[in-house]
């Protein structure tokens, strides 16, 4: 017999049944309200063709490295799963690897997504295992086959009010303007610079990037002006087009302030192939300061998420190429690494900055101090290996008392997945009410704040941190 596959109505919310009633009317106050999505992978192709999902395979597994790298770890192959550079994967022998180890995701935050999106979307009522895996695939095959399961439709279910993308800065955004003008899509897809690639001499295609880059307004590539301004004029392009944010993905979060003859005679040798680490990281830490600086005068939320050694095994990366699961945290310090970004422009009304983290230790001890602070400071929810439901509890409870609630970015999803992004959100919505009906049991805040505050973490919250 089968092992059921079910969804606890009160999952998430406190054991406590005290408790546990109040997390009840919380959460319930919010379960229903629009999904505000301010950064995301999601490819706004999807949305612009509305092409049925070509299999489970490809909608669940090959294009998540939250599922692909656990069972990578387990001994399958990435090639099996689909995942990077693979090609001639059979979808159904990629369905049957995740069936077959399905055990391996309990308890897993990626576990719990797929329980959600299996049983609420697809009526899925038995376990994923080797002796189910046909019949499950077989009944997702059939659902994606249906209207009600394109992009768009699901675009609609999920009550998506807002969907950013990552871009790269030399992004025509075609796509983004076409979703604006269909008449018969009423989402709003918004676009995100994300420059690294252009900021970051060590950066592979560097060279090649600066080339495209001032190619576009007409300077010479060992110009520094002239790249300053040609990212100014990429940055105003992707504003026209509805980007709310850049996004900055760094090693660490140096800051250093330059004079302009110093920054361009750094930029010279960068261009030429001629920088060493120490130049390196004063490049990129001068340029993370310029940032700030161009997102105070436009208006662009920087958010910036460091701490990460991408890529972390070669031969998987030269086999299979980024984004395959390998990705590790570091240690991550803003306190300092930041004050020379803060002492130039932290307290400047036109920015704002959202920090994230995959190092829990910098939650209370340096980010919610500098939110508690600077007008200009957010404090970006966790976070990649950080989203999972012990660690949201755990992020709450270190940057509350510092910083309050009305400090934050609101939840954010980061995923390529589409089909997660309504399982992440409601997985926060209920995290949310279970510590805020702890605080009001405590008798630490009032059941009627309380309510206040559910609401404006899903709508008030991400609004004002992005400018929406």
């Amino acid at each position: 017999m089968p092992a059921p596959l079910e969804l606890d109505d009160d999952r998430l919310l406190p054991v406590d049944p005290t408790t546990r009633a109040i997390a009840r009317d919380l959460y319930a106050a919010v379960a229903e309200l629009p999904i505000i999505s301010p950064h995301g992978h999601v490819d706004p192709a999807m949305l612009r063709d509305d092409a049925p999902f070509s299999d489970p395979a490809e909608l669940f597994i090959t294009k998540d490295h939250y599922v692909t790298r656990l069972l990578h770890a387990a001994g399958v192959d990435l090639a099996a799963v689909g995942a990077g550079r693979t090609t001639g994967a059979d979808p159904r022998a990629v369905w049957r690897a995740l069936a077959e180890n399905w055990h391996l995701f309990a308890g897993t935050a990626s576990g719990y997504w797929l329980t959600h999106e299996l049983v609420t979307l697809f009526g899925i009522d038995v376990e994923p295992s080797a002796e189910t895996a046909d019949a499950i695939y077989d009944t997702i095959a059939a659902r994606l086959a249906e209207p009600a399961y394109r992009p768009r439709a699901l675009f609609d279910q999920f009550r998506i009010d807002v969907l950013a993308t990552t871009d790269d800065p030399m992004d025509d955004l075609a796509v983004h303007a076409e979703l604006a003008a269909d008449e018969t899509f009423h989402g709003r897809v918004l676009p995100t610079f994300r420059p690294d690639a252009y900021l970051d001499p060590a950066a592979p295609a560097f060279r090649t990037n600066v080339e495209r880059l001032t190619a576009s307004n007409g300077t010479p590539v060992d110009d520094f002006a002239g790249y300053l301004t040609a990212l100014e004029a990429r940055r105003a392009h992707f504003i026209a087009h509805g980007a709310v944010s850049a996004d900055h993905g760094v090693v660490e979060p140096y800051t250093v302030d330059l004079a302009d003859d110093e920054a361009a005679a750094l930029y010279r040798r960068a261009v030429a192939g001629d920088l060493g680490a120490a130049g390196i990281r004063a490049f990129r830490g001068n340029m993370l300061l310029r940032m700030a600086g161009m997102s105070a005068r436009d208006g662009l939320v920087m958010t910036i998420h460091p701490g990460v050694h991408r890529n972390h095994s070669t031969a998987t990366f030269d086999r299979f190429g980024p984004d395959t699961g390998h990705d590790i945290p570091l240690t991550t310090t803003y306190t300092q690494n930041l004050r020379p970004m803060l002492e130039k422009h932290g307290l400047e009304r036109g920015l704002q900055i959202v920090l994230f983290t995959v190092d829990e230790t910098v939650y209370s001890r340096e980010i919610a101090p500098l939110a508690g602070f600077y007008p200009s400071v957010y404090i970006g929810v966790p976070w990649w290996f950080l989203d999972a439901p012990d660690a949201v509890l755990r992020f709450r409870s270190a940057v509350t008392e510092t910083a309050g609630f009305y400090r934050g970015s609101g939840f954010i999803d980061d995923t390529r997945a589409f089909l997660s992004i309504p399982a992440r959100h409601d997985m926060a919505r209920r995290l949310d009410s279970a510590f805020l009906a702890r605080l009001v049991g405590e008798g630490r805040i009032s059941r009627a704040q309380a309510e206040r505050i559910a609401v404006d973490l899903v709508t008030t919250v991400p609004k004002k941190a992005f400018k929406l």
